[in-house]
């Protein structure tokens, strides 16, 4: 594949992009991008044709790769953007086939003089569009050239953790970033769909020694009957890395007793990579803890005024990143500036307090960002569609508590006609008609306020907090 591109019109840029579901495919896809020289897209392979165009759009991507389940979505967005290229697997018509494609190709080592370039992820954006970020300094391999990378990741610690499974989709940067330790011959093994009891079969079945997961795969995981849980060998595990997610106490307490001092938690964002990092150990000595910052990122918390606070005091989480880099967004200098109170200096969106010992812990957002089953949703998307049902007046999105996801989407609306509102599951399958699932609501309910104030703002952690105080 990566001599396949050298033959191939990637634009100024480099760029291509991968819109596929879990699969041997989609890692090839994605490390030969890498090998090959080029930027790859990871695509969300829930989105919309017309999702999907403006990422091809706005990143340059010239040449598009598709699986079986996204090719149609694939076919229609590459016809309205630059890309000029559709290559796929599983399926013969209205792409170019993958394997004929390779077998073209020639089988000698590719160029290692070429120069390695990061993924360009895209997460969504509180405007409504998503927005770009390339892989940080802090993710990535780096080297003058592809040879230089790859000798950097098989120099890392990941070598050593033995078999990598990945159970999230590779759209997302953690099991990106493990499908692309093969490139340090570490053997990795590739789940489509999450199972839990199919991903504790895969991890004694291939002697599995390193993971990433999200809350909502340990919720699962718990979930499934003692017998079951106790039938399979882990024991080749040495380090599962948790992501996405704040994960609640007694979760994590019974995943660290089920599977030993394994997790290393790791907070942080696509645009900065990981900012706080806890082990298992500390963890246990400071529950609910996300951790302490790590290099190069200096934690703390400010008051309204910027301000630092005290210990023990609640307020907004910025970290300062000591290169001076923070928070860059493609195409976007306003929108990587507004990330910003100071050169550096830049805040995920958390309410949060810090120990005497720096150890910080998340107990709310400012942000209207949602994180459902370690899946980013921004509410302002929901929102600008329902905006446009007939029988809303008006309507705010929030995140509320879900035992399994740990937050899903709700809507609160507001009626034209109050005495005769349609059924909620009706606007909702509307919505959905609209925007891809991940991002509509799963719940709708009549409001007959929602509280805006003169400036017709709403204050969205008011909204929140019934919900959020209801829990046992």
């Amino acid at each position: 594949m990566a001599n396949g591109l050298q033959q191939l019109d990637l634009g100024p840029e480099r760029r291509i992009a991968v819109f596929a579901e879990n699969a041997v495919e989609t890692a090839m896809a994605n490390l030969g991008g890498l090998i090959g020289g080029a930027s790859v897209v990871p695509v969300n392979f829930h989105l919309t044709a017309d999702e999907v165009a403006y990422i091809l759009n706005d990143s340059g991507a010239r040449v598009l790769f598709v699986g079986p389940h996204t090719a149609e979505r694939g076919v229609a967005a590459a016809r309205s953007s630059g890309v000029h290229t559709v290559i796929g697997w599983c399926m013969e018509v209205g792409v170019r086939p993958w394997k004929q494609w390779l077998a073209d190709q020639l089988g000698a080592e590719p160029p290692g003089d070429l120069r390695p370039r990061p993924n360009l992820l895209y997460t969504s954006g509180t405007t409504g569009r998503p927005k770009g970020t390339e892989l940080p300094p802090t993710m990535f391999a780096g080297g003058d050239t592809v040879a230089e990378h790859l000798a950097n990741l098989a120099a890392s610690p990941a070598a050593e953790w033995g078999a990598h499974l990945v159970v999230g989709p590779m759209y997302h940067t953690g099991p990106l970033s493990g499908a692309r330790t093969l490139a340090a011959g570490v053997p990795c093994v590739i789940l489509g769909r999450f199972d839990a009891e199919k991903t504790l079969q895969a991890m004694q079945d291939y002697a599995i020694g390193n993971t990433v997961m999200v809350p909502t795969h340990f919720v699962r995981l718990l979930a499934l009957p003692e017998d079951v849980k106790a039938r399979y060998d882990l024991s080749a595990l040495k380090r599962v890395a948790h992501t996405g997610a704040k994960c609640p106490v007694e979760v994590k307490r019974a995943m660290i007793e089920w599977w030993g001092p394994v997790f290393v938690d790791a907070y942080g964002a696509s645009e900065v990579g990981t900012t706080c990092m806890i082990t298992s150990e500390e963890w246990l000595e400071h529950p609910g803890s996300v951790g302490r910052a790590v290099p190069p990122f200096e934690a703390m918390i400010l008051d309204d005024d910027d301000k630092p606070l005290p210990p023990n005091r609640e307020g907004r989480l910025f970290f300062k990143d000591e290169t001076g880099r923070g928070v860059i967004y493609h195409n976007d200098s306003e929108k990587s500036a507004a990330a910003h109170i100071a050169p550096g200096v830049f805040t995920l969106g958390e309410i949060a307090y810090m120990d005497e010992d720096g150890y910080v812990y998340i107990t709310d957002r400012f942000s209207d960002m949602v994180v459902s089953g370690g899946v980013n949703i921004y509410p302002a998307e929901a929102e600008q569609v329902l905006i446009e049902h007939e029988a809303l007046l008006d309507v705010a999105c929030i995140g509320v508590p879900h035992a399994e996801m740990g937050e899903e989407l709700k809507a609160l609306a507001i009626a034209r006609e109050p005495l005769d509102p349609p059924v909620p599951e009706a606007v909702i399958a509307w919505c959905r008609e609209r925007l891809s699932h991940y991002k509509c609501p799963r719940t709708l309910e009549w409001v007959e306020t929602l509280g805006r104030n003169t400036m017709g703002k709403i204050n969205k952690r008011k909204l929140r907090a019934p919900y959020w105080e209801q829990q046992t």
